[in-house]
C-alpha cells in the first residue's frame, strides 16, 4: 500500500483456517492527497481506523464462522473496514458482500484475498449517509438489493437522528432477513434499537464479555453486545396474525 506503514499477522478464528491480514501499523496512518476523505466526510482522525483490527470485528467472524453456510443465501456487511467477518464466510463459501465507504478499503481486501489464496469477492461501496450512490467518482458500485443476512461491527459510533442506517438496513433486507450488529456498547444504541423497531425488526441479544486475540486492547475484559434483529412479518402485514 504506497505511503502507508502496513503489518502483516496470522489471525486464528475458530472453525475455518488462519487468515493472514494485512492492515494499518497504526492509528497515525493517514494521507488523503486527492481529497477522496474530505468528498466522503471522513475525517483525519477517524481515516485510519478501517485499516486496523477491532475486537469487535473479531467477536463477529467468530459468528460467522459457527453460522451453517446456506445455498442461496446473500450476507452483506457493512463497514466492513479490513472485512474480517466478511472473509470468514467467503472462506468457508458462502455468499459474502463486503461492503465500506472508505477508499482504500477495496485494495486492502484484495491483498488479504491474495495473501490467502482466496477467489476474488464482492465489494460495494456502502455509505448509508449517502444511499443514492457513491460520493467520489472512483469507489466501487453501491449496494444494491436485497440481503438475507446483514452484518456488521462497530457501526453505531456517532449519533445518527435521522435514522439513516437503519433505514440503509431496511433498504436492503430481505423480507424474512436476519440483522447482526456486534456493539461495544455504544450510546447510540437505544436510539438505533427505536429506529428499527419502527421498521418492524424485532430484537435479541447477547452479552459479550470474553476478548478475543486481535487488534486494540485485547487484554482488557470485552465490553459488549451481539444485537439481533429479526423482521416482525407479521407486525408488517406480510402474514396472518
Amino acid at each position: 500500500m504506497p505511503g502507508y506503514l502496513t503489518k502483516q499477522e496470522t489471525i486464528a478464528v475458530a472453525g475455518v483456517d488462519d487468515l493472514e491480514i494485512r492492515s494499518l501499523l497504526d492509528k497515525q496512518q493517514f494521507a488523503d492527497p486527492l481529497g477522496a476523505a474530505q468528498r466522503l466526510g471522513i475525517s483525519p482522525a477517524t481515516w485510519p481506523l478501517f485499516g486496523l483490527l477491532w475486537p469487535s470485528g473479531a467477536h463477529l467472524a467468530a459468528r460467522v464462522a459457527l453460522r451453517p453456510v446456506t445455498a442461496g443465501e446473500r450476507i452483506l456487511e457493512l463497514g466492513c473496514g479490513l472485512a474480517l467477518a466478511s472473509l470468514v464466510g467467503h472462506r468457508r463459501g458462502a455468499d459474502v458482500t463486503a461492503s465500506d465507504c472508505h477508499p482504500l478499503a477495496a485494495a486492502f481486501l484484495r491483498e488479504n484475498l491474495r495473501l490467502n489464496g482466496l477467489l476474488p469477492m464482492k465489494y460495494r461501496h456502502g455509505h448509508w449517509g449517502a444511499p443514492g450512490g457513491p460520493l467520489d467518482a472512483t469507489a466501487a458500485a453501491p449496494v444494491m438489493g436485497e440481503f438475507d443476512l446483514i452484518i456488521g461491527s462497530d457501526l453505531l459510533y456517532e449519533r445518527d437522528a435521522d435514522a439513516t442506517l437503519a433505514g440503509y438496513i431496511g433498504l436492503h433486507a430481505a423480507p424474512a432477513a436476519e440483522v447482526w450488529i456486534v456493539d461495544p456498547d455504544r450510546g447510540n444504541r437505544p436510539g438505533f434499537n427505536r429506529a428499527m423497531d419502527a421498521l418492524g425488526f424485532v430484537r435479541g441479544e447477547q452479552r459479550l464479555s470474553v476478548s478475543l486475540p486481535v487488534g486494540a486492547d485485547t487484554l482488557a475484559a470485552y465490553k459488549g453486545r451481539l444485537l439481533v434483529y429479526r423482521r416482525d412479518l407479521a407486525a408488517a402485514g406480510r402474514l396472518p396474525n
